[in-house]
């Protein structure tokens, strides 16, 4: 025998819970998306989840007809909001209202999840290099000259033509200087 709740009694245990798995509920908030407008008894704008019991104590069923319902069960499909709507039809306990907006939430969690991955890898993907072919190579690479600095060698090498060039030089006017001395002492 199931103890029925009214429809504020499973709206307070439905905003208990949301909150307690970390939506900012807000409560009665009048909901305007999609082609639909209705009173919303709890959603989280940001995280885009909610709840509506449906009663007809507050004439719920004329508030959001069946061709609303069915285009928020679209959106929910694509991923764009998740509402958890009871419908007063079939009786509810607390302890059955409370197990199935568990499974509700973990169902939320679990694609959240999902899409989370899902655009981790498109991100990682994104970022992998493309391997390149011989020609792709060919074209984008700079030329040689251009490709690196002058290596340590090269460098050395600069300064040992210039000291070999002014060895060649100082050689040259040392034997010119002493071919002069020899000329000076000669003519003595």
């Amino acid at each position: 025998m199931y103890d029925t709740l009214s429809e504020t009694e499973g709206c307070d245990l439905l905003a208990r819970l949301f909150t307690k798995r970390g939506y900012a509920i807000k409560r009665n908030v009048q909901f305007r998306e999609y082609g639909v407008e209705f009173h919303i008894d709890g959603w989280d704008a940001n995280a885009r989840v909610g709840f509506e019991f449906l009663t007809s104590e507050d004439d719920d069923h004329d508030d959001l007809t069946l061709e609303e319902y069915n285009t928020l069960t679209a959106a929910q499909r694509r991923g764009d909001l998740a509402l958890f709507i009871i419908d007063e039809v079939e009786p509810v306990s607390a302890e059955a209202l409370a197990a199935e907006a568990h499974e509700f939430l973990d169902e939320v969690a679990d694609a959240a999840h999902a899409r989370l991955k899902a655009a981790t890898r498109r991100r990682k993907a994104a970022r992998k290099p493309v391997a390149k072919t011989a020609a792709a190579r060919k074209a984008t690479a700079r030329p040689a000259a251009a490709k690196r600095p002058a290596t340590k060698k090269a460098r050395a090498a600069k300064p040992a033509k210039k000291k070999a060039a002014k060895n060649a030089t100082t050689k040259t006017v040392k034997k010119a200087a002493a071919k002069k001395s020899t000329k000076r002492s000669g003519r003595r």
